[in-house]
Parts: C-alpha cells; structure tokens; sequence
C-alpha cells in the first residue's frame, strides 16, 4: 500500500520469510555457515533452534539458495504426522515414485532412491521445521533414518529446526541416541541493539535501493527496546510504523509515531509479559 509513497520497489518488512531480505548479522551468518557446512561434509544430524521469529525459517530459506544443482531437499513443514505420514510426505516432496504400502516397504523404496543419489554424486537433505512438534517415538523414527550410511558418508543429510521446546523433547531419555547423532547444534539469540539497528537499515537499502534515513535513531532505539531484538516484532512494528506514516503523509518515522503503533499492536500483551530493558510495558506507552 505504501510502496509507491516512500520510493520501495517491495514491502522492506513483510512478516512473509525472504531470502532477498535476509541479513548477515554475527548469529546469523554463522548459523547459515554451520548449516552449509554440516551438509556439505555430510555430518548426518543437525539441529536449529531459537525463539519465535527468531529468523529461523529465513537461514533455512537462505540456505536453500546456497545449496547447489547436485543436492536434493525435502522440506516438511508439517510436524503433526506419525512415522509412516512423515515417511510418505518426504518421499512426496522429493517427488519419489513409489508403491504404497507398510512403513517397511516405504523406508526400503527411500533407501533404493537414496543408495542412487549417492552413486550420482547428489546429497540428500531433509529439513523438518517446527521440529519441536514430532512426538519423541516419530522423532526415533527420523534418527532411524540417519542410519542410512555407507562405511565413510551418511545418505541423507537431516535438518531439525524447532522452537525451544525441541531442546527439552531431545533431552527425554529415550532420546539419548538421536542427541548422540547430532553433529552441529545452534540456537539462534535475538539480535542485539546496533544489529537491530543494521537489520533495520539493511532491509530499508535492500526495498529501495537507497541509503534514505526512514526511521529516526530514537525510533529505532523505541523498537529496539520493545522487540527485544526478535525480527518477526521487529518487522511488525516497522511495518505499521511506515503505514502510518504514509497515512499522514510523513516520510520520517520518529519516536512519537513507533510509540503510538506499539500502543496499539496486539503484540504489546505478548511482550509485556518479557523482560525488556524497560522495567514496565508502560513506559513504552
């Protein structure tokens, strides 16, 4: 809607993940980098985690674009499934002819198709979002999986990416050799004040191809303290910041404007129950 009045060529802070968008701060270059280099030297199981709108699905998407011609990727976004649902979706995705039968005849025709990746010189990845919703006995079934291996190299390369409960679910007991399988683990932090700052700036130059001032310091330092560095809030706030200011016909987000959008996001209640650098919500409004 307001593209057109501030000089962007897309929306700088759609909540919808972008690779185009996506920023290199310290945490999250160096989960990218841990993710191409797990799949890369084959290193079996990898796990991601971090909080809601941490940015995790972004890494995922830029991962993809990393990943060259001779990788094959499965991505289930799905997680409410059994073992033999899960099995099927991924054959599905990686658009793998099969018969349907048993959950033995389906790991069996994946293994065939995995065992001829390998002689083609393709890597095989599988990446689970929302990981953190499998049941501990589908979660087995998937460390199962990443049995598959030849003598020096894993068939299939396998990507959990979860919220923080996927810490406390690998960490059951009856899950000690999945824990034991992982090869890399990350957990994405919040971005601190100045790479929030940048994250800002960066993804204002990347819409409009400018180094335009559209938000004043303290407006950035407002969004900054009431996000607590999570790009998903991040991205509302400025995004609603900017709705309102092409509504009054203002180019430059200030402090007032941040502060009168933050009164009235719906995100307040949620972030009113963190600790912010602020003592109480209501010093922010």
């Amino acid at each position: 809607m307001y593209n057109a009045f501030y000089g962007f060529k897309e929306s700088p802070f759609n909540l919808t993940p972008n690779s185009r968008f996506f920023y290199a701060s310290d945490k999250h270059a160096e989960a990218l980098s841990s993710l191409i280099y797990a799949v890369n030297e084959r290193k079996g199981f990898i796990v991601i985690t971090g909080e809601i709108g941490s940015g995790k699905t972004t890494v995922t998407r830029a991962l993809l674009n990393k990943l060259d011609a001779r990788t094959d990727v499965a991505l289930i976004s799905n997680t409410h499934l059994g073992s033999r649902d899960l099995l099927m979706a991924i054959l599905d995705d990686l658009e793998i002819e099969y018969k349907p039968g048993p959950k033995a005849r389906l790991l069996s025709q994946f293994t065939e198709y995995l065992i001829r990746q390998l002689k083609n010189r393709t890597n095989v990845v599988l990446i689970i979002d929302e990981a953190q919703n499998l049941k501990p006995s589908v979660l087995e079934e998937v460390r199962m999986l990443s049995n598959l291996e030849t003598e020096s190299e894993k068939l299939i390369q396998i990507i959990l990416i979860g919220q923080p409960e996927l810490q406390k679910k690998l960490a059951l007991a009856q899950l000690e050799q999945l824990r034991q399988r992982v090869a890399v683990y990350y957990h994405l932090r919040p971005l601190d004040q100045q790479e929030t700052r940048n994250y800002i700036l960066h993804r204002l130059r990347v819409a409009s191809g400018s180094g335009q001032q559209y938000f004043t310091d303290g407006a950035i330092d407002l969004i900054y303290r009431f996000s607590l560095g999570v790009p998903r809030i991040i991205n509302h706030v400025c995004d609603q910041s900017l709705l309102s200011g092409y509504i009054d016909e203002k180019k430059t987000i200030d402090e007032q404007m941040v502060q009168q959008v933050i009164q009235d996001s719906p995100m307040v209640r949620l972030a009113s129950g963190k600790k912010s650098s602020l003592d109480t919500q209501e010093a922010l409004i």
